[in-house]
């Protein structure tokens, strides 16, 4: 078609053809010189004739059966009409010159050039991307290259059974498939990196690749990208002091909302401009990605412009003081109840369990050895119902270290008995 939309003198030529037009665009691009291979493709060739279509072709040459009769008489007319197409000027692109091996093949990649396929391993890679396999003992086994004619895909198989093809070179698969043809950086990440590299292209076949090292700095950016969503955040250079900070911020947003930020993952590559940059459009591999102090960037989506960032470490502090005077660090792994881990003897004396933004810890009450005592997010609670409960169990074992009757009222201590009575 023209660009007003009406038919070209090839359009034209090619609808009169009475072929399908993938066929008729063989035959006119071969002058006819393709005809008998047309005419087997045009009506399938008998399975019997095997799955060489150069051999398919001898085959229907020596035939004497019904099919032979229907293929010679089309064979006649097809040349008939491939010699119209090249004295109207229509034709004749490719030509067709040499033996039936390479005209099978040169009509078979005119027709289908999605079809062209590389040998990759036991099996046949289309320029469409699609995989291809050989039947056993087939006589194209070993050609580097084929083009695949008929195929089918067998249920449960993910790849497809070439049932008719021809062997082609590769400046023939080159020249009939050259609309699928590219060159170009393909920048992406694979096996934990990046990888950088000027591929030549038919299709999805690579027909050269070399390393590239000066890659554009988007696509590296695109690439590394791509590996903190694979392979996670953990990529980037995560201290214990980070962790805490994205736990505690963590914390905010899911007790206060906005303008406390949300951390997770999905978030943080959402919004990755604001806290990534300008190291991440820097790096160039995944070393480069490590050395990216991630506590660091991750301050900048602190509320800043609000003036609620100034109020992180009073409404999710790193480490409060407990009644004995320590300052016990807060576990914001759970965000949806932080928890307090503190010797039971620190704890005396305070009748409520302590809060962070309006939230009671879920305190952990350790024996003098540190191991796990009693759970409660209710301290009062606990002093009246579960400590005589522990006291019993534990006071015969840390005979050295103090179990008031009334822990409500005791005094708070970090120390034994002994050294109290200092």
């Amino acid at each position: 078609m023209d660009s007003d939309g009406r038919a070209t003198a090839r359009g034209g030529a090619l609808a009169r053809l009475g072929l399908h037009p993938r066929l008729g665009r063989a035959l006119m691009d071969t002058s006819g010189a393709g005809a008998e291979v047309v005419a087997l493709l045009s009506e399938e060739a008998p399975r019997e004739y095997g799955d060489d279509l150069a051999a398919a072709l001898r085959s229907a040459r020596r035939g004497g059966d019904a099919y032979a009769g229907r293929w010679r008489a089309e064979v006649r007319r097809l040349r008939a009409s491939g010699e119209r197409a090249r004295t109207q000027g229509v034709g004749d692109r490719s030509g067709a010159h040499g033996g039936d091996d390479r005209t099978a093949g040169l009509v078979a990649a005119l027709a289908f050039p999605e079809r062209v396929a590389k040998a990759d391993g036991g099996s046949y890679l289309m320029a469409s991307g699609t995989r291809a396999e050989l039947r056993e003992g087939s006589p194209l086994r070993g050609a580097p290259w084929i083009a695949v004619a008929v195929a089918d895909r067998p249920v449960g198989k993910g790849h497809a059974r070439v049932q008719l093809a021809a062997a082609v070179d590769e400046d023939t698969a080159r020249s009939a498939a050259a609309s699928l043809y590219d060159e170009g950086q393909e920048v992406h990440w694979a096996d934990g990196d990046v990888v950088a590299r000027r591929v030549e292209r038919l299709g999805a076949i690579e027909l050269a690749v070399r390393p590239l090292k000066d890659a554009d700095p988007v696509l590296v950016r695109d690439a590394l990208l791509e590996g903190l969503r694979q392979d996670g955040l953990g990529l980037l250079r995560w201290s214990p002091d980070a962790v805490v900070l994205r736990q505690r911020l963590a914390f905010l947003h899911l007790r206060l909302g906005e303008p406390w930020p949300d951390v997770c993952d999905d978030a943080l590559h959402a919004r990755v401009d604001e806290w990534l940059e300008p190291e991440l459009g820097r790096a160039r591999r995944r070393g480069d990605l490590a050395r990216i102090d991630a506590g660091e960037t991750l301050v900048r989506l602190l509320p800043w412009a609000s003036g609620d960032a100034g109020r992180l470490d009073e409404l999710a502090p790193e480490r409060i003081t407990v009644p004995s005077g320590s300052r016990i660090r807060v576990d914001y792994a759970n965000p949806e109840q932080p928890v307090l881990a503190v010797k039971l003897q620190e704890m005396f004396g305070l009748h409520e369990s302590p809060r962070v933004a309006g939230v009671p810890l879920l305190v952990h009450l350790l024996s003098p050895a540190g191991r796990p005592a009693a759970v409660t997010a209710d301290l009062a609670s606990f002093w009246k119902d579960g400590y005589n409960g522990v006291r019993a169990e534990l006071r015969g074992r840390y005979p050295k270290h103090p179990w008031p009757e009334d822990p409500a009222g005791a005094e708070p201590t970090r120390h034994t008995n002994a050294r109290l009575r200092r």
